[in-house]
């Protein structure tokens, strides 16, 4: 299982905290992208595990 953004999202939150401690908007902002590319991640790692399973012949008997 992969980390599928966790870790984006995290220092985001951590760099978008720091951001408004000191007043400093641009790291602010930074810290709010890099959250929506790890949000960003964790639906593409959905995506992608869905389309896998759905290839599986031993998943697609199942749904039938």
């Amino acid at each position: 299982m992969v980390d599928k953004g966790r870790g984006d999202k995290i220092k985001g939150k951590a760099k978008e905290m720091a951001g408004k401690a000191t007043s400093d908007h641009e790291q602010e902002f930074e810290g709010k992208l890099e959250q929506a590319r790890g949000e960003a991640k964790k639906i593409r790692g959905k995506a992608q595990e869905r389309a896998e399973n759905a290839m599986r012949p031993d998943r697609r008997d199942r749904r039938a």
